[in-house]
């Protein structure tokens, strides 16, 4: 099946799921663990959407954050943030979004993400262009860090999360004398999208799960940016980072990480 006749599908999916998220409050929060929650808007969204995908393409699985799915393996399945950015959403901030995804056997090929406090949807179709709104998007062309605005992943919570934040750390105090901005946003889908459209140069997220990252990272690539992991892999979903941008920032960005892990192992 061409990805492409699916993007109907996904737009219809996002756009049903961007109005829960507009017209609800958070209401009850369910733990996750250490300072992370669901909100019953992010539960009510994954089903939504769950039962539309299920009725328009029944022979397609679906992996979402708050309720599983199957394995990314397969030849095809759909990837489901249905609110990425929850702490955002639940704290009244406008930055969060809705991330649906077509994988093929861990390749992310279509991607929406639906903004629904700021009114945009971005979406791409691998081989075909990314586009925000009906305009054709282009990743930044910086050549430096000194000009370049590095959105950085949250950093951890949960068990470990001094030990993660320890390098995570360390790499946003490498960034910040080198680059023009560093930023957190909050929103890995957000970070992957402003990065496919040039407000971002680039993004640095040293952990990530698929359904973070799938719908943006074909968003990225298809406006020209490359997306890897830290050891300069191409990006799929088992990758457990996501290094995003034009190659020049990303050859800079790797090496200041690379540095930062000798000094952990010395």
């Amino acid at each position: 099946m061409n990805p492409a006749e699916l993007l109907p599908v996904a737009v219809e999916a996002t756009t049903v799921a961007a109005e829960l998220v507009r017209t609800r409050f958070p209401g009850t929060l369910t733990a996750k663990g250490d300072r992370d929650m669901a909100s019953e808007v992010d539960f009510a969204v994954e089903r939504a959407v769950r039962d539309l995908l299920r009725e328009r393409t029944p022979g397609i699985g679906l992996l979402g954050e708050e309720e599983g799915g199957p394995a990314l393996d397969g030849e095809l399945t759909w990837v489901l943030d249905p609110v990425d950015g929850t702490v955002n959403f639940v704290h009244g901030l406008p930055l969060c979004a809705v991330s649906l995804a077509l994988v093929r056997r861990r390749r992310p090929v279509l991607g929406v993400v639906e903004m629904p406090f700021l009114g945009s949807r971005y979406q791409a179709v691998e081989g075909a262009g990314a586009y925000a709104d009906g305009r054709r998007l282009r990743a930044s062309a910086a050549t430096t860090l000194a000009e370049a605005v590095v959105a950085v992943g949250d950093y951890a919570v949960g068990a470990d999360a001094d030990l993660l934040n320890r390098e995570r750390l360390a790499v946003t105090a490498a960034l910040v004398p080198r680059v023009q901005r560093i930023r957190m946003l909050g929103t890995a889908a957000t970070d992957l999208a402003w990065v496919a459209g040039g407000r971002l140069d680039a993004l640095v997220m040293l952990a990530n799960n698929p359904w973070d990252t799938a719908a943006g990272v074909v968003l990225a690539r298809e406006a020209g940016a490359l997306v890897v992991d830290r050891y300069g892999a191409e990006h799929d979903t088992a990758s457990n980072e996501t290094l995003a941008g034009p190659r020049s920032l990303l050859d800079e960005i790797r090496a200041l990480i690379r540095a930062v892990r000798a000094d952990f192992t010395e």
